[in-house]
């Protein structure tokens, strides 16, 4: 382990004052990279992903990690109100309106770290990187005394996964097990993420369930089941960003779920409830909240996510002139894609945001962590991801990044652990 830590002293202050300070290098990068070849059959696919995993750990306080589960409680707490439902609902496509049970394997909420305390900055309910995070976890040397990382759920994860896969499947009314699961994603051998869908179909094989990797336009639908290659699939893990299965090549999956004669998960009900962007104006104000008589402590836990409002016709002209004090993101985006800084606006794409379905958010800096890169002291943009299922924190992680939004692709950034202090 390589231990930098410019001011000694920092080590017993604040998470933000190691984030600035100490410059350890705590991964064991022979350690992942073994653990990762043994589970991908060579390290080809992390050769090609060389910005994947950060070399550094990210502190945050225990208060901090409280805060950020009051506000996933809080939020999975109004998933459940008849109100907030029908708001949401009122939106989205008419296959996200049934709910056939499950709630979603593996959602993800994103946090910026600041000197208010953390702001969620969106949901997801196909969240990317969990088994990979699992894995950089378990090769972590701690570099401080006053630092410690929680590796008990980075250990348990498998066992966490296959927990949740069941308790989806119970969740939609079946009985025992699935026996036959399919990981699917449009192409998924070409995604950035296709490392983490063979730990995924790994970690289940592992616990005596048939899985397969499968591209969504190799599913058929026949004689009322799923199926790839003629193997019919009793649960399917979601990783698709069609995420109200439109496409056409999805119809095959579509029709599986809007039958019941899989299991999806996660699935349009559940991006509908959770992860629409313009759910965030509804989370985001407490006038609304409490005309629906949300109570007061769900309120002050909410009041973490930065007020969101929807770009109309009516609210562009004020946005546009306060562009400065809001981040512009499409309603139905994903992995920060078409997503904007106020400040960096040209009328172009200001013409694009007001003529397409956006949401304006007020800006919420995303905090920084001190790296040693080319050996110079350098800064990197941090969020923080919580992996959770039906409220509970699952897993912790952060990504390091450049630019306006996470990319995986910036030297010295990637994914990296959360250490609790």
């Amino acid at each position: 382990m390589t231990r930098i830590c410019e001011d000694q002293s920092a080590l017993g202050e604040t998470a933000h004052a190691l984030n600035r300070s100490c410059l350890c290098q705590t991964l064991d990068e022979t350690a992942l990279r073994s653990a990762l070849e043994r589970e991908l059959d060579g390290d080809a696919l992390l050769g090609d992903r060389p910005h994947l995993f950060s070399n550094v750990a990210v502190f945050v306080s225990r208060s901090e990690i409280e805060t950020m589960g009051e506000v996933v409680a809080a939020i999975e707490s109004l998933t459940r109100r008849p109100a907030y439902i029908a708001a949401a609902l009122a939106w989205a496509p008419a296959v996200a309106r049934r709910d056939y049970g499950p709630r979603g394997v593996l959602m993800g909420y994103d946090f910026h770290l600041g000197a208010a305390g953390p702001a969620l900055i969106e949901v997801n309910t196909n969240a990317g990187g969990a088994f990979l995070n699992a894995a950089l976890a378990r090769a972590q040397r701690v570099c401080c005394e006053e630092a410690r990382i929680a590796s008990a759920p980075a250990e348990q994860f498998e066992d966490t996964f296959l927990a949740m896969i069941e308790a989806e499947w119970r969740a939609q009314g079946r009985a025992g097990s699935p026996a036959s699961i399919a990981i699917v994603d449009d192409d998924p051998s070409a995604q950035f993420l296709y490392p983490e869908f063979l730990l995924a179909a790994r970690a289940l094989e592992r616990h005596g369930v048939e899985c397969i990797v499968a591209d969504a336009r190799d599913l058929k639908f026949s004689d009322g089941r799923l199926r790839i290659d003629g193997q019919a699939i009793d649960l399917v893990y979601n990783r698709l960003v069609d995420f109200s299965l439109s496409e056409a090549v999805h119809t095959p999956l579509r029709a599986a779920y809007e039958s019941g004669a899989a299991v999806v998960t996660p699935n349009p009900h559940a991006h509908a409830l959770f992860a629409d962007k313009r759910n965030l104006t509804l989370m985001s104000d407490s006038a609304l909240l409490r005309a629906w008589h949300v109570p007061e402590a769900d309120i002050a836990a909410l009041a973490a996510i930065p007020r969101t409002r929807r770009v109309t016709s009516e609210s562009a002209p004020g946005l546009w002139a306060e562009r400065k004090h809001w981040f512009f993101k499409p309603a139905h985006g994903y992995g920060s894609k078409a997503a904007y800084r106020g400040d960096k606006l040209t009328q172009r794409v200001w013409a694009e945001i007001s003529a397409g379905d956006y949401v304006a958010q007020t800006f919420a800096p995303p905090g920084t962590r001190a790296i040693l890169f080319d050996g110079a002291h350098q800064d990197r943009k941090v969020d923080v991801r919580l992996y959770t299922y039906d409220a509970k924190i699952v897993l912790a992680a952060a990504r390091l990044y450049q630019g306006q939004t996470t990319n995986l692709r910036t030297p010295g950034g990637g994914f990296a652990p959360v250490f609790v202090i």
